[in-house]
């Protein structure tokens, strides 16, 4: 597991248990066996399963996994089996499930979103956006390539994307990218949001690696693309939809010509799903 991740993970724990779990300490004996299973409740694609496996292991219970990162399962499905001091599994318990039921939850939503739109064009991507909960971005980053999406940018300094607010500061889309270009390593791409037509082939013309056609609906898009087209310069530029896209309108967006769709709402917005744990068994041990 990555080191981040690790860590990350070990501050959720510590979070939920503070000082010890007062509860569990005062009912159950300190030399408590049990085993326990993991349900998923919801037909789902199921991710987090690492990181629910390092918690556990980190408090000392060893872990059978039943499903692998990515797998979708149908409700009522076993995913793991835990076992271990009984303390232990009770203290990891909620992280545990809390961390799987939000990936699970954005993994789900992105399966759901990517599936609509490749009917509308088999070569479509999907992505996420920057659109996270804050300290869980690379879950849920982690979540949405287990979906089978698209993770664009992690953090500001992975890309040049130039924004509605960066181009009323510049002057103009154009202006944005030739400063961007000046000043960026050539490493880096540059994507500009253009809001508007005009905006989009100026971009274009400017020599934008990406523009994204920001809040314009499947008919404007699809101009955008025709007027590329014409000018034989469709070519030189990977074009973006965002803005609004849904499981509802996706399709349209994808056969407007498109390379790739994005989205804020599979992470902003995803519904975390149901997981819960069950005591299968239990022995005092001595």
């Amino acid at each position: 597991m990555d080191p981040l991740i690790s860590r990350r993970v070990m501050e959720f724990l510590q979070e939920d248990l503070g000082s010890g779990d007062i509860t569990t300490d005062a009912v159950i004996e300190r030399d408590a066996y049990a085993e326990a299973r993991i349900i998923c409740r919801e037909d789902a694609v199921v991710s987090g399963v690492e990181e629910a496996i390092s918690i556990f292991n980190l408090l000392k219970c060893s872990v059978n996994d039943l499903v692998k990162e990515g797998d979708t399962v149908e409700a009522g499905n076993t995913i793991l089996k835990v076992n271990g001091n009984a303390r232990s599994i009770l203290k990891g318990e909620r992280t545990a499930l809390n961390i799987l039921g939000r990936m699970s939850g954005v993994a789900t939503e992105t399966k759901r979103l990517v599936e609509e739109a490749i009917r509308g064009n088999p070569k479509i991507r999907v992505a996420a956006t920057r659109k996270t909960l804050p300290g869980f971005r690379l879950f849920d980053k982690k979540a949405v390539y287990s979906g089978g999406g698209d993770t664009h940018r992690f953090r500001l300094d992975d890309a040049v994307l130039i924004k509605d607010n960066h181009i009323k500061i510049a002057g103009s889309a154009a202006k944005a990218v030739q400063l961007a270009k000046k000043r960026v390593s050539f490493t880096k791409k540059i994507e500009v949001e253009a809001s508007s037509y005009d905006e989009a082939l100026e971009a274009v013309e400017a020599g934008a690696d990406i523009v994204m056609l920001d809040n314009m609906n499947p008919q404007e898009v699809s101009r955008v693309v025709k007027a590329l087209e014409e000018r034989r310069i469709r070519d030189r530029v990977f074009l973006e939809a965002s803005g609004k896209i849904s499981v509802e309108n996706v399709k349209r967006y994808s056969e407007a010509g498109v390379d790739a769709v994005s989205s804020g709402g599979i992470t902003h917005s995803a519904k975390s799903i149901d997981f819960s744990l069950e005591i299968i068994g239990k022995k005092e041990v001595g």
